[in-house]
C-alpha cells in the first residue's frame, strides 16, 4: 500500500480526497490533516499567515502517525504568495520538519505542465484578481506562458466550498483562452474532482485542478504512477521524455 499525507487548510473541499482515492481504485491511501487556516481571506497578508512554518509543522506529527510516505501542503494560495523562492523554502521547511519529501500544490501544478508538454495556459481562479495574479507570476517563474488570467473575487475558502458543477463550469469557461492547451483551476478549496473529466470534455483540452495535482504530486515524490481516466489527462498521459 501506499500511503501519502496532505496539509489542507481548514474545512472546505477536503471531500475531494477520499473520492479521488475512491477513483484511482488501488493500493492508494491519502491522509488529510487539517491545519489552522487563521483568517479565512484571499487576502495576501492572511495567505501568508495562513503558510507560515508553524502552522504546517503542527500537522506532521499526526501524519508521520498515518505512516505517510510523502506530505504535499494542499493549497495554492498560501504557497506561491510567498514567490517561486519562499515557496521552495516553505517545501525545505515542511520537508525537514516531516523527515519526508514534500511539497505544495503550488509546484504541483508546475510540475504537472511539464508532464502534460504543455507550455502556454490559461488560469480561471476563485481568487480576487491581485491573488491570481500572484499565481501567474508563480507560474511564469516555472517556465510556463500565461495567455491569460481571470480572477472571481472569491474572498472566502468557505464560499468557494459551496460551488457546484453550474460554477465550475461556468468560471473554466470565462476563465479559458483560444491559443490555451491547459486550463488551470487553483484553489483547493474547490469541489472539482468529480468534474474534471466533464471539464476537458467542455473545454476540449486538459484540466487541472488543485486537489487533482496536489494528489499527483504526492504519487510523483514517492515515483508511484496510476491510470485513473476520470482524473483527467494528467493521470492516463504518459511521462513526457526529455531530450
Amino acid at each position: 500500500m501506499t500511503a501519502l499525507g496532505f496539509l489542507y487548510p481548514g474545512h472546505s473541499a477536503e471531500d475531494d480526497y477520499p473520492r479521488i482515492e475512491m477513483l484511482i481504485d488501488s493500493d492508494v491511501r491519502l491522509a488529510v490533516v487539517h491545519t489552522d487556516i487563521g483568517e479565512d481571506a484571499h487576502r495576501v497578508d492572511a495567505l501568508l499567515r495562513m503558510g507560515a512554518p508553524e502552522r504546517l509543522s503542527a500537522g506532521v506529527e499526526e501524519l508521520r502517525l498515518s505512516g505517510a510516505e510523502a506530505v504535499v501542503w494542499a493549497c495554492t494560495s498560501g504557497s506561491f504568495v510567498f514567490g517561486w523562492d519562499g515557496a521552495h523554502d516553505q517545501v525545505r521547511g515542511l520537508a525537514q520538519a516531516a523527515g519526508l519529501p514534500a511539497s505544495s500544490t503550488s509546484f504541483a501544478f508546475a510540475h504537472a505542465i511539464g508532464e502534460l508538454g504543455v507550455r502556454r495556459v490559461a488560469v480561471a481562479a476563485t481568487y480576487p484578481s491581485d491573488v491570481a495574479d500572484h499565481f501567474a507570476t508563480f507560474l511564469k517563474a516555472a517556465g510556463a506562458e500565461v495567455l491569460s488570467v481571470r480572477g472571481s473575487g472569491i474572498i472566502t475558502a468557505a464560499e468557494v466550498g459551496t460551488w457546484g458543477w453550474d460554477e465550475v463550469l461556468a468560471m473554466a469557461r470565462a476563465g479559458d483562452h483560444p491559443d490555451a492547451e491547459a486550463v488551470l483551476l487553483p484553489d483547493t478549496a474547490l469541489h472539482t474532482a468529480a468534474h474534471i473529466s466533464d471539464l476537458e470534455r467542455e473545454l476540449g483540452k486538459p484540466v487541472l485542478t488543485a486537489n487533482q495535482v496536489t494528489v499527483w504530486e504526492a504519487l510523483r515524490l514517492v515515483d508511484r504512477r496510476v491510470n485513473a481516466p476520470a482524473l483527467g489527462a494528467l493521470f492516463t498521459k504518459e511521462p513526457v521524455i526529455q531530450a
